[in-house]
């Protein structure tokens, strides 16, 4: 497998705080049968700022030291970045890393509870500069869940989304579990991935999201997700389905 979305990298963000950290992460990841991983720290969310060149470096190092370890496990760049109005101005300055240096998409983090009313306007200009937005766990989004047509509509405009595999498999509680199963068939999930930021709380769960979806949805969507990410890595166009609408528009209770 490959698991696009994780924070290894040591002692940027609020994943990995040591190199003995990744390392036992690593190990986790290859357990679950992933061989290759994005390293994806926070970046312009009001706490982590991780700009591009850091991140290759790091990059660099840690694969180093997995191959010392003899660790089956190739870490790949890429940057988790909380949406800000500027960031097609800085994905221009060369400060913004897209997923696997050089493909076309490039994660983008809302706040947990809105969305910004610029985030239309940003996804056009971003796509004009030949990029495509990936909403990173837009499951968890509560203005999403109340208000599912606003991802809806991003989608239709060529946005792209990530669902967390914990969320799948209920360790964020039933609503988000079901916002993310609704998702899922409206055609409005592309890729499926941990976040994970360590073992104890915030770990893979890929293995457990994988078998749950072939036990749902049949072997097919498990390919589906699994090709995406193949064809994420490469830079290549990823397959996507006809989004609709989800029908249910208020959840109850979300927290």
């Amino acid at each position: 497998m490959i698991d696009i979305h994780s924070h290894i990298l040591p002692g940027i963000d609020d994943g990995a705080q040591s190199y003995t950290d990744s390392i036992v992460l690593a190990e986790k990841a290859v357990s679950e049968g992933i061989h290759t991983i994005l390293a994806t720290p926070h970046h312009r969310n009001g706490k982590y700022e991780n700009v591009k060149e850091d991140i290759l470096q790091r990059v660099e190092e840690l694969n180093k030291i997995f191959q010392e370890q003899s660790i089956a496990l190739k870490v790949l760049p890429g940057q988790e970045t909380r949406i800000y109005g500027e960031m097609v101005e800085d994905y221009r300055k060369g400060e913004l890393l897209t997923l696997n240096q050089g493909s076309q998409y490039l994660f983008v983090e809302f706040p947990s509870s809105s969305i910004p009313g610029y985030a239309e306007r940003l996804f056009y200009d971003l796509q004009n500069e030949g990029l495509i937005p990936i909403i990173v766990h837009p499951e968890r989004n509560s203005e999403l869940m109340e208000r599912p047509d606003k991802l809806y509509n991003l989608v239709k405009n060529g946005a792209t989304t990530q669902l967390t595999a914990a969320s799948l498999t209920g360790y964020f509680g039933k609503n988000i579990q079901k916002f993310s199963q609704q998702m899922m068939e409206a055609n409005l999930a592309h890729f499926i991935a941990s976040d994970a930021h360590n073992i104890k709380n915030r770990t893979f769960k890929m293995a457990e999201a994988m078998e749950m979806i072939e036990k749902q949805y049949g072997i097919d969507m498990v390919d589906y997700f699994t090709e995406n990410a193949e064809l994420l890595i490469k830079g290549k166009n990823i397959y996507k389905e006809v989004p609709e609408r989800i029908k249910k528009k208020k959840f109850l209770g979300i927290f």
